[in-house]
This record gives structure tokens, C-alpha cells and sequence, in this order.
């Protein structure tokens, strides 16, 4: 698995993709924070990360379409399902791999820490639940996104595909939030939200049974992905 996480993980700064990716995402959501807490005096984070997860909706496609896609156009598919490893370590390395670039654009925005502690009061719990939050989102994002491009040879397909996911599971809880929580269906639509459970962690609100939901949901798309590659492995 350590191997596979090291090959993907080169592979996305080898080319331009990981810098374009997190130069991308730095450029959008520094100005984000300078318009929203530096030119307003504020040292409230959460609606900075409620938008970041939407940059992340616009993004993760672009990061996830090339981890199977572009092994099944080059052909170097078959050397991994031909290797002596398990379905899952392949899987496992790609997701870690795409994990670390995630890891690596959250990390430019420690200075937004410094500056809040400078200049203001940082509330630390609902700080820390804004990283948990969009980290366990942006987890399950890249294993959506890894299980569509397991689909096909087409990376511009699998970042379609993915973005039409993503913006569904938008629309669901835009549905969800002007139903309210009072009827069956909305209360419905609420609990499979993606996003509704972000705001809580947002708010400093640790929950257990959030943070299963985001495992659970993980775990389920990175099992697909292992399904799928096992069939083209017989």
C-alpha cells in the first residue's frame, strides 16, 4: 500500500495537476478569508470552511479523475492487478495519496491560525471541528470520486460524472433545508446530507454518529472501488 500511496502520490507532482490543484484552492479560499475575517475584524471561521467545501465540490474532480482512468488508458493497470498485492492495498495507496494532497492545501491555510491569533480571539473548538469537518467531507469526496474513475478509461468522463455526484448531493440538501426538518422527507433528506452534517461539526458540535456516517460512507466507496477492480482482475 505504502508503495502504491508513493507512486500516486509523485504522480500528482510530476505533473502539474497537485500544484495547479492546490494553487487553485489556496488562491480561492485566501481571498475568501481576507474579504470575510481580515477586512471585517472577525475571528469566525465556519462560514470560511462552509464555502470551502464547496470549492472542494468544484475541485475534487479534477484530482480524482486520472487515479484509474489513466492507469486503464496507459495500460499500467495490468501490471497492478497482475502484482502480488491485494485489491484493497491499490485502493487503499490511491485513496492515502489523494488524501496527501488534500492534507498538503489544508495546510497553507495554517497562516489564516496565525493571523486570527494575532489579531483576535480564536474560538479553538469550532476551529478544530472546521478541519475535522472538512477533512472526514473531503475523505469521502475522494472516494466517490476514485470509485467513478474506476469506471472508465475516460478521465474527462469520471470528473463529470463525479461533479453531476457532488452537485446532486448539493441539490439534496438545498432540498432538505427549504423542507425543514418537520416533514418525513425532509427529515430524510437531512440525515443522508453530507453537508448538514458538516455544519455541525462546524459549530464545534462533536457527534459520534457524524463521524461514523462520514467513515460508513467512505468505507462503502472505497469497498466499490475494490469490487471493481476484483472483476478486472478475473
Amino acid at each position: 500500500m505504502n508503495a502504491i500511496r508513493k507512486r500516486d502520490l509523485q504522480g500528482f507532482f510530476r505533473s502539474p495537476l497537485g500544484y495547479v490543484y492546490i494553487g487553485a484552492f489556496l488562491a480561492v479560499m485566501n481571498l475568501y478569508f481576507f474579504a470575510t475575517c481580515v477586512l471585517s475584524s472577525s475571528s469566525d471561521m465556519s462560514s470560511v470552511f462552509s464555502n470551502m467545501l464547496i470549492v472542494f465540490l468544484f475541485l475534487m474532480p479534477i484530482l480524482t479523475m486520472r487515479l484509474f482512468s489513466e492507469d486503464y488508458k496507459q495500460g499500467t493497470d495490468r501490471l497492478l492487478l497482475t502484482a502480488p498485492i491485494s485489491v484493497w492495498a491499490i485502493v487503499g495507496g490511491k485513496f492515502l495519496a489523494t488524501l496527501g494532497v488534500l492534507l498538503r492545501a489544508l495546510l497553507g491555510t495554517v497562516p489564516w491560525l496565525l493571523i486570527i491569533l494575532l489579531f483576535g480571539t480564536p474560538a479553538w473548538p469550532a476551529i478544530l471541528g472546521c478541519y475535522i469537518a472538512v477533512i472526514c467531507a473531503a475523505a469521502i469526496f475522494a472516494a466517490m470520486g476514485m470509485f467513478l474513475s474506476s469506471l472508465t478509461e475516460s478521465q474527462l468522463i469520471a470528473a463529470v460524472l463525479s461533479f453531476a455526484l457532488f452537485l446532486g448531493l448539493y441539490v439534496v440538501d438545498m432540498l432538505s433545508y427549504s423542507m425543514g426538518s418537520d416533514g418525513i422527507l425532509g427529515s430524510i433528506l437531512s440525515w443522508f446530507s453530507i453537508f448538514t452534517r458538516y455544519d455541525t461539526f462546524m459549530s464545534g458540535q462533536f457527534s459520534l454518529g457524524n463521524l461514523i456516517y462520514f467513515l460508513s460512507l467512505t468505507g462503502l466507496f472505497l469497498y466499490l472501488t475494490a469490487r471493481v477492480l476484483e472483476r478486472r482482475r478475473m
